[in-house]
């Protein structure tokens, strides 16, 4: 909060005023305060054996004399104080009108001194809010990068694994980074005999999803038979070659000649770029789409999206 923004003194008397009138008893007061100022530590350090006059000054003398570390709690004194419409409970006392007409008459005067303070409350909410904001950014970025790096440990555990099992696992692995970005995704299945690794949602389009870790890049064959799976689903559907080892430079080029594409690819090198927290999965798939949707190219690395 900006130190300077502060209270004017020609507020407190009236503060002071309407505080003392508006609660007649010392109990009444006290539970006012609690309740509007949300720090009972505050409220039980004052002297509550002293007249209710020195109580109240008590209270607001500190919160205006150290309004650096008080601001906001002054600020909110005075527009809860100032919210109190109608002081009825002072009827049923002795001379209840009297002491009725003397209150509405300190929140009036406390009422004039106010509009400006409400202005304050706005900024200061919304700077709260802002601050609340960032902290939460603050938070998701370091939940994001911890569990980035627990699947980077995963990761290097699949790596070592024999080639049948890995295989398996990296799809799994799949599934945990899909996750990890909200992606609504379904795990391998078949249908009518025909093997599918994965789907997921994004941005509105059906992907299918094909896993590959072999010594060898992948070739023009493995490329035209998970296209046609793709030609066989609906028109708004695509598919995501992943293959650990990439692809045959000939196999890219033959996949699209003389058709539309439907396949983005991916190579080791993007997954493992995306574990470092170099580039976001949704982002890597965004830009590779928009890509393919405006070259044709179904290839688009992360290193060179780094490096433009």
């Amino acid at each position: 909060m900006s130190t300077t923004k502060r209270v004017s003194p020609a507020v407190l008397h009236p503060l002071k005023e309407a505080l003392r009138l508006t609660y007649w008893y010392k109990d009444d007061l006290r539970a006012f305060l609690n309740a509007s100022l949300g720090d009972r530590s505050l409220v039980a350090s004052l002297d509550w054996t002293a007249y209710k006059r020195h109580i109240v000054a008590q209270l607001v003398d500190t919160l205006a004399a150290d309004q650096h570390k008080y601001f906001d709690t002054l600020l909110r004194l005075i527009l809860a104080t100032s919210g109190i419409e109608d002081p009825s409970h002072l009827k049923r006392l002795t001379d209840g009108k009297e002491k009725y007409d003397s209150a509405v008459e300190a929140l009036s005067t406390l009422r004039r001194q106010v509009e400006p303070y409400r202005k304050m409350r706005t900024e200061v909410e919304e700077a709260n809010r802002r601050r609340e904001l960032q902290i939460a950014h603050t938070q998701n970025e370091l939940a994001m990068k911890e569990k980035l790096s627990k699947l980077q440990g995963l990761f290097s555990s699949i790596i070592r694994q024999d080639r049948q099992k890995r295989g398996y696992s990296i799809e799994k692995f799949l599934q945990q980074l899909f996750e990890l970005y909200d992606i609504d995704t379904k795990g391998s299945f078949k249908i009518f005999g025909e093997q599918i690794d994965g789907a997921f949602t994004f941005e509105g389009s059906e992907y299918l999803l094909e896993v590959k870790w072999r010594e060898q890049p992948t070739p023009l064959h493995e490329l035209d038979s998970f296209g046609n799976k793709i030609s066989r689903k609906l028109d708004n559907t695509l598919g995501l070659f992943l293959s650990m080892s990439g692809f045959q430079s000939s196999a890219i080029d033959m996949a699209i000649r003389g058709n539309r594409p439907t396949i983005l690819l991916m190579d080791g090198s993007d997954l493992a770029l995306t574990l470092e927290d170099r580039i976001s999965f949704p982002e890597l798939i965004r830009r590779k789409k928009q890509h393919a949707a405006r070259t044709g190219e179904i290839l688009l690395r992360a290193a060179d999206i780094l490096s433009n």
